[in-house]
């Protein structure tokens, strides 16, 4: 009687499990995968009542084996090609990071703009503090003459020269900034502190020229996306060293095991961005466009990537179905 009785349920379970054999789960709508769920959970009822009884070993056997197909199919997974990786990363993991390291990077945020605006004042105010604040390739002879020759504005040739270096100067911030981790976040904060100083001094050394709007707009295009990448790469040192000076209820060994994972989703995110910001500058920067243009270009990039933060997302189908998964599992 409990044969005739359970073996429709066991036949439908059977059915469903050649389909998804053949063809994989995507192969069910949800309706079925739901029901696919119902009925793992009666064939393994079904094998502890048998068990229970001491029913014949061909039944025992029969139910296992049918137990076992379906728990390998309900808690399975189907594998992620290495485009799907990639997609989930930039459309999730990382953006959801930087959201969750945010007070980490508003810090490095903070402290580049309060030492920009300090250096603008003073050199401002006092020109021969560039000399000071700078490096010598950011006030060297070549771009000092520059600033006194009426044609810098509409003059390319400076252009590829500046970029080359800022975009050097950024991408080494960026690297010093996450290495920082090391000293406990101290030289995290002096190389961002000290970033912004130049940032600042060099805007002000233009300024003074009478060339202030456009160095501005020079670097807006590209500017958005280091200046943003550097504040996540500093962020990723603090996270690091936050995970040492403040493991909360974790072992210091396992804070720092922790954090440094979730620093290295920020830095394979800041290595892109600096990328997409190199290419901005290679084929954007030095075409001179006029000053309105490439300033458009750097708000556009900020609306970019405020959206992108602001909005991780999947796909809906993908979601809907992982989400039947998980209540079936």
């Amino acid at each position: 009687m409990f044969v005739e009785r359970r073996s429709p349920t066991w036949q439908r379970l059977d059915a469903l499990l050649r389909r998804v054999e053949r063809r994989g789960s995507r192969a069910l709508p949800p309706d079925e995968i739901l029901e696919l769920g119902r009925l793992y959970r009666a064939i393994a009822s079904d094998l502890a009542y048998a068990q229970g009884r001491g029913y014949g070993p061909p039944l025992i056997e029969y139910l296992n084996r049918s137990v076992a197909r379906a728990h390998a199919r309900v808690y399975a997974r189907a594998p992620e090609s290495g485009l799907a990786r990639i997609g989930e990363f930039y459309a999730r993991t990382f953006p959801l990071e930087v959201r969750r390291s945010l007070p980490y990077i508003a810090l490095c945020a903070g402290l580049t703009v309060a030492c920009a605006v300090v250096a603008f004042v003073l050199v401002r105010n006092h020109p021969a503090d560039a000399y000071a604040l700078l490096p010598k390739y950011m006030a060297s002879e070549e771009i000092r003459k520059s600033l006194h020759d009426s044609n810098f504005a509409m003059n390319p040739a400076l252009a590829p020269l500046m970029s080359a270096a800022i975009i050097t100067n950024n991408v080494k911030v960026a690297i010093i900034a996450f290495a920082g981790c090391v000293t406990l976040g101290a030289l995290t904060l002096y190389i961002i502190g000290f970033n912004g100083l130049m940032l600042g001094g060099t805007g002000a050394l233009f300024t003074n020229a009478g060339f202030g709007r456009d160095f501005w707009a020079t670097i807006a295009p590209h500017g958005v996306i280091e200046l943003t990448a550097i504040q996540i790469a500093g962020g990723a040192g603090l996270l690091i060293a936050a995970g040492v000076v403040f493991p909360a209820r974790l072992r210091r060994r396992d804070a720092l095991m922790a954090n440094a994972r979730r620093a290295g989703t920020l830095i394979v995110g800041v290595a892109s961005m600096l990328i997409v910001a190199g290419t901005i500058e290679a084929f954007v920067s030095p075409r001179r466009w006029p000053e309105q243009v490439r300033i458009a270009v750097g708000l556009l990039t900020l609306v970019a990537l405020v959206v992108y933060f602001s909005s991780a997302w999947l796909p809906r189908s993908s979601s809907q179905r992982d989400a039947i998964i998980d209540r079936v599992a």
